[in-house]
């Protein structure tokens, strides 16, 4: 989250995390470019009227370095030619202030999904389905009840199905840059997440990581 007004970017930072989402929270476009260039995210969400770096600035330097991350531009130009000269720069999306949280949460879950080349709404694997909307898990027509960083690793793996994935990517998609993430924490949510989901669902990879893999249809 790229936007120098500290009130409006904690007020959307907070209401994000209560959407069970990990946000890093930049104030001016230099520490949002490097953010932005130096770790990997699932979205950028970028003001364009910043200090030091302005971010139609921002979104054309990272698309020049190859970044591919999801640009959700926040603005309060609602000029056509604004519109147009962000998505030109490489940006996704685009909103206007003021906007509804609930419009920016149905945003954002569109640009991730698209951006994992998943269209899908309802996450499911085996007999198992997530709900990233409303946060129901269900699994055989029984509702799972999860913690927020339970359903955060669930919905992660369950969005790179069939894929490896490292502790330190869960980690880095999961918790704030901040946190400090001891190193069994990852394993112990996933011992969690297990004894609620059963121990097949979340194959342990030796010496990479973990994967829900759908099972293979014989043909």
């Amino acid at each position: 989250m790229v936007e120098d007004e500290v009130k409006l970017n904690n007020a959307i930072k907070r209401a994000l995390e209560l959407q069970k989402y990990a946000v890093d929270a930049a104030y001016d476009g230099e520490a949002g470019l490097d953010m932005a260039s130096g770790e990997s995210f699932d979205l950028i969400i970028l003001d364009l009227m910043l200090p030091k770096i302005d971010g139609m600035e921002i979104c054309r330097k990272i698309r020049k370095a190859g970044v591919k991350t999801p640009v959700l531009i926040l603005t309060a130009k609602g000029q056509i030619d604004d519109k147009v000269m962000g998505l030109d720069v490489g940006a996704d999306d685009y909103m206007v202030k003021p906007f509804s949280f609930e419009e920016l949460f149905a945003r954002i879950r569109a640009l991730v999904r698209r951006s994992n080349g998943n269209e899908e709404t309802i996450l499911k694997a085996s007999n198992l389905s997530l709900d990233p909307v409303t946060f129901k898990v269900m699994q055989a027509n029984k509702n799972i009840e999860l913690s927020a960083k339970e359903f955060a690793i669930l919905e992660y793996l369950l969005r790179h199905k069939n894929q490896v994935i490292t502790r330190e990517q869960i980690v880095d998609h999961v918790w704030d840059y901040d946190a400090n993430v001891l190193p069994n924490t990852v394993e112990v949510h996933v011992k969690h997440l297990r004894n609620k989901l059963g121990e097949k669902l979340i194959r342990t990879v030796r010496g990479f990581g973990y994967e829900i893999r759908e099972k293979e249809e014989n043909v």
